[in-house]
């Protein structure tokens, strides 16, 4: 990588190596040894999508910014945290990307979803113009709710993935509102899907002619995004521990946030700091090939990810979770009812059965998240 495309001083950073210790290293739900699997933890880094600032992609909405230098970053760590999503959707958790390796069909497929240029279902087109309902006008900064909000109305359109985004207010999670979601009728509208293979789609795991009754049945995936303020100014400490237990989960999708004014998205721990993937560096857009294969080593960060102290940490964050069934949604769900045990751990969010008498519907929720969590200062 050319360092001259770095847009701030961040190099010390991202090729310092993990320090050598017994403590583990988790990565989005897997514990390795730096000791003997140090080669293994950075195969793991390097397959997450990584999304940074781009320039010279084709104007947002025709003629707005052609870069999204100095105010994109939130918006690459929402890509970031949604395409691990649809990694384990298609590809599962153990999928690994190798340089100069063919990848199949459905990755590609994934790569495409948030290539630069408007119809792609989650670019920073689309997310820059949803997030004008929002109140964000194109190149605002985004805290972590508000991109959280627009990620999930713009998955709604992505048929392929099908997937079930619930967006948690108001620090509680409430277990009889997902499963709903997650059991509704997904037959909808929306865009087409993907057009590579489209006769072979299979619809959720089914064929194509599945009964509507078989599908009726199925569990959505689940993707599910807890915005929470977790101080006021700095992090309490108290929530520290918690936040360790949620990169220790299988259903681990990590965290957006950052430092103020730098947004990152963290993917593991290792001692007392974060590991994380930085979007702050410009790249040059990427164009598809003909054959609709992307060019796709810039997408993969191939050095030794950043780290920094938990302390430092804003306050104002985004945590993420995927459940493929409804057996990882239980199993979810006792992971978080043992972590209330956790003695000198303060519990970030609450998890009920029912919707709390003093709610307001989840719908109205969903559409003034400024009035349940501040929007953070990233940029």
């Amino acid at each position: 990588m050319d360092a001259a495309t770095l847009t701030y001083d961040t190099l010390r950073f991202e090729y310092e190596d993990f320090p050598e210790t017994k403590e583990p290293v988790w990565i989005l739900g897997r514990p390795y040894s730096v000791l003997t699997e140090k080669e293994e933890i950075l195969l793991d880094v390097t397959s997450r999508l990584w999304f940074t600032y781009r320039k010279n992609f084709p104007a947002i909405g025709g003629t707005g910014p052609t870069s999204d230098t100095g105010w994109g970053c939130m918006l690459r760590c929402g890509q970031m945290i949604f395409a691990q999503a649809l990694v384990c959707r298609h590809l599962g958790r153990d999928w690994r990307w190798v340089k100069g390796k063919r990848q199949t069909d459905n990755y590609f497929n994934i790569l495409n979803a948030f290539i630069d240029k408007k119809d792609s279902y989650y670019s920073i087109h689309q997310i820059a113009q949803m997030g004008v309902g929002e109140g964000k006008s194109i190149g605002q900064w985004y805290g972590p709710n508000t991109v959280a909000q627009v990620l999930k109305k713009l998955a709604t359109f992505d048929t392929w993935s099908s997937l079930a985004v619930h967006i948690a207010m108001d620090n509680t999670v409430v277990m009889e509102e997902i499963r709903r979601l997650c059991k509704s009728n997904f037959l909808r509208a929306g865009a087409a899907a993907f057009p590579a293979a489209e006769s072979d789609l299979l619809y959720n795991g089914y064929p194509d002619g599945a009964e509507v009754t078989d599908r009726l049945s199925l569990w959505k995936p689940l993707v599910l995004l807890i915005p929470l303020r977790l101080g006021l100014t700095d992090i309490n400490e108290a929530y520290i521990e918690t936040l360790k237990q949620c990169f220790m989960m299988p259903q681990s999708l990590g965290v957006i946030g950052g430092k103020p004014n730098s947004a990152h998205y963290f993917i593991g721990y290792v001692g007392e700091e974060l590991i994380y993937l930085d979007p702050h560096t410009t790249q040059p857009a990427v164009e598809p090939s003909d054959n609709s294969c992307i060019p796709d080593e810039s997408f993969h960060c191939q050095h030794p990810p950043c780290r920094m102290s938990i302390a430092e940490l804003d306050p104002s964050i985004a945590v993420g979770f995927f459940c493929n069934t409804e057996e990882d949604f239980n199993d979810w769900c006792q992971q978080i009812k043992k972590l209330s045990l956790l003695r000198g751990a303060l519990p970030m969010f609450e998890l009920v059965e029912h919707q709390p008498s003093h709610f307001s519907s989840p719908d109205v929720l969903n559409l003034t998240p400024g009035k349940a969590h501040p929007s953070g200062r990233f940029w």
